[in-house]
């Protein structure tokens, strides 16, 4: 069977606009409701925001899902009911296991990668939400800096629950299906996406283009369907890009 590839531009998002939030989201998210777009393989959620200076999500809770956090500009301040706390700036995977049930907060304290309070700008990153394993699990929290690993080029797994990736991967997930790549690509570079019943391409930054979907902009995605190893490669200005690698779908409905 052939893979089907399923290009999302970044237009098409649903889009949410609150004076100090600005958020595009990929799948049906809050107020936004479409039957047929509520996931793909193991991703419920994959939201596109941007967060004025001073502000952010005030504390409100949230149970049974893994959510991974990578920021592209800016810095993020995490805390949690589980006393878990944390500073997320570009480079730095961040998960955080919702479980039986959690209580956290997201601001945008920018100022706080340099020292200077004067220092003050929007916070840009992407938070992306799988179902675990099993439900009710204790709620936990992890994150590591992976930058080094990602100047040296090809693929970085960031986030996996893949018995495999043990040894490899950034951060954790319980989910045993699914793991979670990015890499910065750069000009004329190729590389190949994973071969998977489900692979999501998320294009974060720069452009690219994809075998067999053509040339993809900042904010555009594809979710294929038995993917089989398409290149793709780093357009004018290179490319950061995130890949989900999914083995299952989740049942919604």
């Amino acid at each position: 069977m052939a893979s089907i590839l399923d290009v999302r531009r970044a237009g098409e998002r649903f889009h949410t606009r609150a004076g100090w939030l600005d958020s595009h989201h990929s799948f049906s998210f809050s107020r936004h409701w479409d039957p047929a777009n509520t996931h793909f393989g193991l991703l419920l959620v994959s939201n596109d925001d941007i967060v004025a200076p001073g502000t952010g999500f005030d504390t409100h809770p949230h149970r049974d899902m893994e959510i991974v956090t990578w920021v592209l500009d800016g810095a993020l301040v995490h805390q949690d009911s589980e006393g878990h706390n944390g500073i997320i700036y570009p480079g730095l995977a961040q998960r955080m296991s919702a479980g039986s049930g959690i209580l956290h907060s997201e601001k945008n304290d920018s100022w706080t990668l340099t020292g200077d309070p004067e220092h003050r700008d929007p916070v840009h990153f992407l938070q992306m939400w799988t179902i675990p394993d099993e439900a009710g699990i204790q709620p936990g929290y992890e994150q590591l800096d992976v930058n080094d690993e990602l100047a040296r080029g090809g693929w970085v797994t960031l986030a996996s629950g893949m018995d495999r990736d043990a040894d490899r991967r950034a951060i954790a997930i319980r989910q045993r299906h699914a793991a979670l790549h990015a890499a910065r690509i750069r000009p004329a570079e190729t590389l190949q996406l994973a071969t998977a019943p489900f692979t999501h391409l998320f294009v974060a930054r720069g452009s690219a283009e994809l075998e067999g979907a053509g040339e993809l902009a900042t904010g555009d995605a594809v979710r294929i369907t038995g993917a089989e190893g398409q290149r793709i490669t780093g357009g004018p200005a290179g490319a950061e890009l995130l890949m989900w690698e999914m083995t299952a779908a989740a049942q919604v409905g």
